[in-house]
């Protein structure tokens, strides 16, 4: 069983769900990312997102896309985020699944077979690409599954349903639903319809349902929470990483709260 896989079904045979916040590697400093990694998880995080920045973020929204910029200058690349993942499986010997988000751009320059495996030196568990279009993501997803890495896929409100089915029938770890269409960002509810679109994506699937884009605070972690089997929360996180000090101290009591909203 996969490490993905493995805290999903304790978190269900607990009742509870998964809480699975978003970081940029190299934001706000440079080697931030080392540490955080190890705080967020004994602060309540059972999986944690990744983010390598990309020059051209289609699908973040102002305060990724910031921390991002940041990042960049800041001179994180792919080859240094593989790097920190190495020091925080090996140094800090962290067990908590990681999942890396970055842009197709930046691991087709690298190549796919050289990304698999360094991504599988790195423990690293799974891989979200938002621009990688499904219909061609065949060839890579068969990459990562040889090394044991799942690629997350993402399916939105908009998704028809024979594209839900297709993508459900090949997917793995977890499938990332994404809340509203358009952009990251915190909003201070969900959609009306959000309960309807999970249940229809749930028909074909019996993978685990993490649901982001959209979560700002504990009141919309807990109506996702209520909906989904894992609450995915980027941007509300960074803006806290952002303005916080050095001990992170305002950010880390974010994910305490969060935890513990979504398993009231």
């Amino acid at each position: 069983m996969s490490r993905i896989a493995e805290v999903f079904a304790n978190k269900k045979a607990a009742g509870e769900k998964a809480l699975i916040p978003y970081i940029t590697l190299g934001f706000p400093g440079l080697d931030s990312g080392i540490g955080l990694v190890k705080e967020l998880a004994q602060s309540g995080a059972d999986i944690i997102e990744v983010g390598v920045p990309f020059s051209d973020p289609l699908a973040d929204g102002p305060t990724i896309q910031a921390s991002s910029h940041q990042a960049i200058e800041n001179g994180m690349t792919l080859a240094l985020a593989f790097e920190q993942l190495e020091q925080i499986r090996y140094r800090q010997k962290s067990g908590v699944p990681l999942v890396m988000m970055t842009y197709f751009n930046i691991i087709f320059n690298y190549g796919l077979e050289q990304f698999a495996a360094k991504a599988a030196e790195c423990q690293l568990d799974g891989v979200v690409i938002p621009d990688l279009p499904f219909d061609e993501s065949a060839e890579f997803k068969a990459i990562l599954s040889a090394r044991g890495i799942d690629l997350i896929f993402l399916i939105t409100p908009n998704s028809k349903e024979e594209r839900i089915r297709d993508i459900c029938e090949r997917a793995s770890g977890f499938i990332y639903l994404v809340s509203v269409n358009g952009v990251t960002g915190g909003r201070s509810d969900l959609p009306e319809d959000t309960r309807a679109f999970v249940e229809k994506v749930r028909r074909y699937t019996d993978l685990p349902l993490a649901l982001g884009f959209g979560i700002s605070g504990p009141d919309t972690a807990k109506q996702a929470a209520q909906l989904t089997d894992g609450v995915i929360v980027g941007s509300a996180l960074i803006q806290r990483l952002k303005t916080d000090d050095d001990s992170y101290g305002n950010s880390l009591g974010f994910i305490r709260e969060l935890q513990e909203a979504i398993n009231e």
